[in-house]
């Protein structure tokens, strides 16, 4: 005999709904409970007043009376709640007909008790609920977490079962799918023909063995949406070992697919090794070249530049230049300053390039240095004070008061900032202003971050001028090494890099500079662990510094 009293510990946290429209009958059955150790949630007097219970409450258990007053009785309560909520339920009634109890049989119920109830009966028909619920869960659990579909149908292939995925993969809920025909819910095609193929479930039923799908055999999904499928159906047997049904587990195959390409392309990926290896020899030829003849072009260009300032010192000795006895005086001048800025030209484009080598092989070694912006960078503009001034430009320079000192290389970002203000300063039309702006970039707003590190504190320097604008096309070229915008390319309006523009201008360095300024401007912001980029619009030019407060190794 089952010692009721012994087990009432178990039953503590077990919530119990009672159904029973009879009131005294409703009282009794909770002392009983109560007596079990089980708790009672509520009582309900009608199938619409239990389906609102269950809803809110959520019970372990329900206890439901079949013949209850309304339009629905229990057994279309039980079967709504079951549905939609998945509560055990045990018929508690008086009725033992053979017609009510096939009805609540369809019900599938977790037990039936006929009145007058003992305790006894009460106790284990409550266990014995809990117990197979308990290991029907455990089953659900393990069959909507697998990774696969699974769908179960009967002998006469009525859809029984769904889990999670193949529902996802056929667009069929459970609810909507239960007792539907298999040829309904399970469409599968050949991908060549488009034309169906005969169910592996039929023939798993037929054959009562394992069966498995050919490749390239897509599922038709409820919407029309195609999937591949690999999978494989099997028969299922009953403890007396006679079919009962039949299952198949199938799966999403594109991903497997996708791999099967992605090796394909691998392999075409290695007949291409050998090309990309003589490609890649070939650009450190020309690296390799460009850095010798950067090294071979650098002496002469040296000597030449001494050449010339010696040739002007023999001429000012011996009074040809600035000579108003000689007439030709004037022109000798003229030819020695354009030697000697030809030359410089050449002497900056050879250095440029040896910079961006040494940058691009990543042996420039940083000497970091706390840098106070606030006294800094007013001192880098103030040599460019004059000659704004000299140009009619305003030049004005703002830097947050609490700005924190930045750990950097001191002498590369002077040589960023300086390259920015001589652009600014060579293309900005008199009249026109110069803005420099320092401030705490917004870490939580930083498009230019490409490299994930929008959390590192990062300070922002932005070089303005007005009166200038470059074509939106032509904004993500300009750092490319020797690149010119083209008149051709250029807005109606004048650009700073358009040549008519430059030459209407009377700034005599506009047609300075190698054409590497702005590309090795960008290697070493990139060297600093920074970025930058440009905007440009309704007459403003701007270039947009960040790098961050302290460099990190």
């Amino acid at each position: 005999m089952t010692n009721i009293s012994s087990n009432t510990e178990k039953s503590k946290n077990i919530q119990v709904l009672i159904v029973e429209d009879e009131y005294i009958l409703a009282i009794n059955l909770q002392e009983s409970l109560e007596s079990l150790g089980y708790t009672v949630v509520d009582i309900a007097d009608s199938a619409i007043a239990a389906i609102e219970k269950a809803t809110e409450l959520q019970p372990n258990l329900i206890l439901m009376d079949i013949r209850l007053r309304g339009e629905i009785d229990g057994i279309q309560a039980a079967e709504q709640i079951w549905n939609h909520l998945q509560i055990p339920i045990i018929y508690v009634t008086g009725h033992s007909d053979k017609s009510t109890v096939e009805r609540a049989t369809l019900t599938s119920p977790f037990g039936y008790i006929l009145k007058p109830i003992r305790e006894q009966e009460l106790y284990v028909a409550i266990q014995t609920a809990l117990n197979r619920y308990e290991r029907e869960q455990f089953l659900s659990t393990v069959l909507r977490g697998m990774g696969d579909g699974v769908l179960v149908v009967d002998t006469e292939l009525h859809v029984k079962y769904l889990n999670q995925v193949a529902e996802a993969l056929t667009g069929w809920r459970l609810d909507e799918a239960k007792d539907k025909m298999l040829t309904e819910v399970f469409q599968l095609i050949d991908e060549q023909t488009q034309l169906p193929i005969e169910n592996p479930i039929v023939l798993a039923l037929q054959s009562q063995n394992a069966i498995y799908l050919d490749n390239r055999i897509l599922l038709v999904a409820k919407n029309g949406a195609k999937t591949p499928v690999a999978d494989s159906a099997t028969a299922l047997r009953d403890n007396n070992g006679a079919v009962a049904g039949a299952v198949m587990v199938f799966r999403d195959d594109t991903q497997r697919r996708l791999a099967e390409e992605r090796n394909i392309a691998a392999e075409r990926a290695k007949q291409l090794e050998i090309q990309m290896a003589e490609l890649q020899r070939l650009n450190q030829l020309k690296e390799d070249f460009l850095t010798t003849t950067s090294y071979e072009m650098r002496t002469p260009l040296s000597n030449i530049k001494m050449a010339i300032s010696m040739l002007e010192n023999i001429l000012d000795q011996q009074g040809i230049l600035n000579s108003k006895r000689f007439s030709a005086s004037g022109s000798v001048t003229q030819y020695l300053n354009i030697l000697r800025d030809q030359c410089e030209q050449e002497l900056n484009l050879v250095d440029d390039l040896l910079e961006m080598r040494i940058v691009d092989a990543d042996i420039y070694p940083w000497e970091l240095t706390s840098i106070h912006l606030q006294h800094w960078l007013p001192h880098v503009a103030e040599s460019f004070q004059e000659l704004a001034q000299a140009q009619q430009q305003i030049l004005e320079i703002n830097v947050t008061p609490d700005l924190p000192p930045i750990v950097s290389d001191l002498n590369l970002l002077t040589r960023i900032v300086s390259e920015l203000l001589n652009n600014a300063y060579k293309y900005t039309p008199a009249g026109e202003q110069i803005m420099v702006n320092a401030q705490l970039a917004d870490a939580t707003k930083n498009p230019l971050d490409k490299d994930a590190q929008s959390e590192v504190p990062r300070v922002q320097i932005i070089i303005s001028n007005s009166g200038v604008e470059i074509p939106t096309t032509e904004k993500s070229l300009i750092f490319e090494p020797f690149y010119r915008i083209l008149k051709s390319k250029a807005k109606e309006k004048s650009t700073i890099f358009d040549p008519d523009y430059q030459k209407a201008q009377s700034n005599p360095q506009q047609d300075s500079g190698t054409g590497l300024g702005l590309a090795l401007v960008r290697k070493l912001v990139e060297h600093l662990q920074g970025t930058i980029d440009v905007t440009s619009g309704q007459g403003w030019t701007t270039f947009i510094l960040q790098i961050p407060l302290k460099l990190s190794a």
